[in-house]
């Protein structure tokens, strides 16, 4: 089956079931080494004070950024 196949596929689904591949193409996603390489740096960085406060990140969203 070729990816335009696939993707014809999807096209044809319900908005349920769209959701259900999405959701199992982000389980995928995060199965990936490059995933878990990224997301541990992430932790570490939190875990060494590195984080964005709740209202930086609200300010960031009404500039629209």
């Amino acid at each position: 089956m070729s990816v335009l196949e696939i993707k014809q596929g999807i096209s044809r689904l319900s908005l349920k079931e769209r959701r259900e591949i999405e959701i199992y193409l982000l389980q995928l996603k995060r199965k990936t080494p490059a995933w878990k390489k990224s997301t541990a740096k992430r932790i570490k960085e939190m875990q060494g004070g590195k984080f964005t406060e709740i209202g930086e990140l609200e300010e960031r969203y009404a500039r629209g950024e």
